[in-house]
């Protein structure tokens, strides 16, 4: 009898053991069909954000009937960048097994840098106001201290720390959102590859990194205003006069073209080759390794770029929120990002996406009072003290009956259609 060969895993370089196939050996419909055809899902899931959009767009009080305010716009704008680090998160833990218990740390980051640019441009408007009126036109030194003394009076100085060094550069503190973040992740990343540490180990590193940088963030003499955070970053300089309503649609329409482009950037990186290496890493590590392939490359590849687009919604997500602080990034934030992913079922672009949608507007819903209060005699259940409650048991129930998550669901749903 002919062995079979069509049965277990496949590994990147071909079939159990041995080497890779030739290209005349290649499967037909194989590594010859487009990048659509091997992800149908992206023109599903551009067609799906582009409807809601669509749907915001006419509803919006700046831009349509007025139904849906600007504050639950910019709740809409925020889940959209949540959206986008939960499918980084599955990326790097879907589809390459890296459980990384920091990746919120990212996210925040590319909120402060953002966030020091905001606050200074802001700030040097009003002070420039308040000098408007003197008889003697203040000198450069006069303004900058007035600015320090406005930013970190409230930690009881008034100097400028090193890392404000490019607050005034809008450019530079963009560079910053990607930099500062993606060479974190860099280090931290090659020094716990190279030393080959994997699973919960792995997991117990990032929320040590995680907590660390939180614990450091909370200090006053960080340079971040300590426990304040940054404030007052709805308010974008050069734009005074311009109504919050399309302040909100704007950001609205920025994240939602990130969330479009990093789901396409993300399906492309876990399809073809790459995706096969990183999904051989997942469910086989050794294995991959045998077959020649550099596997701390490919992670340390993933953890990076998954750090870096973390940083970016980060960036977007808290000028919409207004403000920052050192809570933001506490190793509680990064579980909740695992818990979305796994709601919304893991090895799934749009899983992360639905899980983090459905997690984020549930939490609005009962945390803001939209929920009512179930009364039961003797107690009752009020929802912004029994949300979190409610959210682990969910977190249970999803990992005991639904494994592969609501995304699963969908999975099974479409297999049953002739």
């Amino acid at each position: 009898m002919a062995n079979d060969t069509s049965s277990g895993p496949k590994y990147p370089g071909g079939a159990r053991g041995g080497s890779a196939p030739s290209p005349s050996a290649t499967p037909k419909g194989g590594a010859n069909r487009s990048f659509i055809a091997q992800n149908p899902s992206v023109l599903w899931f551009l067609l799906a954000l582009a409807l809601f959009t669509l749907g915001v767009t006419i509803l919006a009080e700046a831009t349509g009937t007025g139904l849906l305010s600007t504050s639950f716009v910019k709740t809409l704008g925020k889940t959209l960048c949540l959206c986008l680090i939960a499918i980084a998160m599955d990326v790097v833990w879907g589809y390459c097994g890296i459980l990384s218990l920091g990746h919120f740390a990212f996210f925040g980051l590319g909120g402060y840098a953002i966030g020091m640019w905001l606050m200074y441009a802001r700030t040097e408007v009003i002070v420039l106001e308040s000098f408007a009126a003197a008889s003697i036109p203040p000198t450069p030194r006069e303004v900058s201290d007035a600015i320090g003394n406005q930013i970190f009076g409230v930690v009881g100085s008034s100097e400028f720390p090193l890392i404000w060094a490019f607050a005034d550069s809008l450019f530079l503190q963009l560079l910053m959102v990607v930099l500062v973040p993606g060479l974190l992740a860099l280090v931290f990343g090659w020094l716990a590859f190279r030393s080959r540490v994997t699973g919960v180990y792995l997991s117990i590193l990032t929320q040590a990194m995680t907590l660390a940088l939180s614990l450091y963030l909370f200090q006053n003499d960080s340079g971040l205003r300590g426990n304040n955070g940054l404030s007052g970053l709805q308010n974008i300089p050069g734009f005074e006069e311009t109504p919050q309503a399309v302040i909100s649609i704007v950001f609205f329409y920025t994240s939602a073209a990130a969330l479009a482009g990093g789901y396409i950037f993300f399906a492309w990186i876990t399809s073809g080759k790459m995706g096969s290496v990183i999904k051989g890493i997942r469910d086989n590590e050794a294995r991959v390794r045998f077959l020649g392939y550099h596997v701390e490359t490919y992670k340390l590849f993933v953890f990076t770029i998954t750090a870096i687009v973390s940083a970016i919604a980060g960036a977007l997500y808290y000028p919409q929120a207004g403000i920052i602080n050192p809570g933001e990034i506490a190793p509680i934030a990064s579980i909740y990002l695992a818990v979305w992913v796994a709601i919304g079922g893991r090895g799934r672009l749009y899983g992360a996406v639905i899980g983090a949608a459905f997690v984020s507007l549930l939490s609005s819903w009962f945390t803001g009072g939209g929920a009512p209060d179930v009364p039961l005699g003797v107690y009752t259940i009020q929802w912004t003290d029994w949300w979190l409650v409610l959210l682990g048991v969910s977190f249970v129930a999803v990992t005991l009956f639904f494994p592969r998550g609501i995304g699963g669901l969908f999975d099974t749903l479409v297999r049953k259609q002739p």
